[in-house]
């Protein structure tokens, strides 16, 4: 999940660059999208949540510096939501405040990844316009972009269009 979290900054470090979390709409959209709530959140800020998606791209990407560590560490803290079962006997999950336990799901989860195995799968998207974190999940573990559907397609577009220049 931290994954795709961090990938709500598309094209990162091109001029494509696009934050899909630009305000508290599109970050209570997003947790309404993924998150395990069944109402609606509303948060007040995007601020913490584009904090916390850099710093797990730090994580992900380099050295990590003290401060980044704290921040994930204190998201991480943070209550995450409880399971409870209704009266219809369906599984509901909810919190006081739903936009900062998904942020402590998504610490918790970068924290997991990066103390994990498969940390050594995490690959950068072979995309020249792309740059985007996946897991490789592919059983030789060669898999080079994030999506054959977008970015596999469009290299092997451009490399059939190079060939047919060249002919």
């Amino acid at each position: 999940m931290c994954l795709d979290f961090i990938r709500t900054l598309r094209y990162r470090g091109t001029p494509s660059e696009t934050d899909e979390l630009p305000d508290a709409e599109a970050w209570g959209a997003w947790i309404d999208q993924l998150g395990p709530f069944t109402t609606q959140v509303k948060p007040e800020s995007a601020s913490d949540a584009q904090a916390l998606r850099e710093a797990i791209h730090e994580l992900l990407t380099g050295e990590v510096r003290e401060a980044v560590r704290r921040r994930l560490n204190r998201f991480a803290a943070l209550p995450v939501p409880a399971p409870s079962l209704t009266t219809a006997g369906a599984l509901r999950w909810q919190a006081a405040d739903p936009a900062e336990a998904m942020l402590a799901l998504l610490a918790r989860d970068a924290l997991e990844l990066v103390t994990s195995p498969e940390l050594a799968r995490v690959r950068r998207c072979a995309g020249s316009r792309c740059g985007a974190l996946f897991l490789d999940t592919s059983r030789p573990g060669t898999r080079r972009w994030c999506s054959m559907e977008i970015c596999g397609n469009q290299a092997k577009k451009s490399t059939y269009r190079a060939k047919a220049t060249a002919s």
